[in-house]
């Protein structure tokens, strides 16, 4: 079973996603609609993708 937590890139309540951390991977998923599952992502491709975000704009 996955434990997800909310994101701490989500800044607001209607803008919110959580993750869980796997072995080798990261789990997403949207908060608002939880049912429609997750998606997960190789680790190494979701600290790349956390390395662009530009958290100022």
């Amino acid at each position: 079973m996955l434990h997800f937590r909310k994101s701490s890139y989500s800044v607001n309540e209607s803008a919110c996603v959580e993750i869980a951390d796997t072995p080798g991977a990261c789990a997403v998923r949207d908060t608002m609609n939880r049912q429609q599952g997750h998606l997960e992502f190789p680790s190494a491709e979701w600290t790349a993708f956390l390395r662009t975000l530009d958290l100022d704009h």
